[in-house]
């Protein structure tokens, strides 16, 4: 998904990943381990950098395949992990939306999702379905906040993608984001 967003502050932006970022998004990582703690039950490794490039739902193509970083003068600040067109044409499947402690509660996250909801609506996507840890506050009132609902007792896409859960892995919980019709 060739894609590089303003944020509406120049101090930010959304870019595709390049392989060159793998040290800073591993720091990103080591800086969210409440988040991986949470959602998997232990710290980030090396290879879960690695696992973003091929893990994917069941039935997902690879070229289907998004990561996104937010860059905040130069540094990477925050991570997207979508599959477009999963599981249906219209839909995009979000399976990481990660913000470095710092810089959380300011906005960031709220801003980067509206450019990125925009963005998927103006490609032709009716859906974002979006998946976050059972029992994750934080995460499940982030959704909340973008207007997204709750799938009752439904798993998210990580629950099948292509990958061996975590040891003290979380059930996902899944919700979903209808998108207004954007321009074609």
């Amino acid at each position: 998904m060739p894609l590089d967003l303003d944020l509406a502050d120049p101090r930010f932006r959304i870019r595709d990943l390049e392989p060159t970022d793998e040290p800073s998004v591993l720091a990103l990582f080591d800086a969210a381990e409440d988040w991986f703690t949470a959602t998997t039950g232990q710290p980030a490794a090396p290879g879960d950098v690695q696992s973003l490039y091929y893990v994917l739902p069941e039935g997902a193509a690879f070229d289907d395949k998004a990561i996104l970083v937010i860059e905040s003068e130069g540094r990477i600040v925050g991570l997207i992990d979508a599959v477009l067109r999963h599981p249906t044409a219209s839909t995009c499947s979000v399976g990481m939306f990660l913000l470095h402690p710092a810089h959380r509660r300011r906005g960031i996250g709220s801003r980067a999702v509206s450019l990125l909801l925009g963005e998927l609506a103006a490609r032709g996507h009716t859906e974002v379905v979006a998946s976050v840890a059972e029992g994750l506050r934080p995460g499940r009132a982030f959704l909340t906040s973008l207007g997204f609902t709750f799938d009752l007792g439904a798993a998210g896409p990580s629950a099948t993608a292509n990958r061996n859960p975590g040891p003290g892995e979380r059930a996902p919980v899944r919700a979903r984001l209808h998108l207004p019709a954007g321009p074609r």
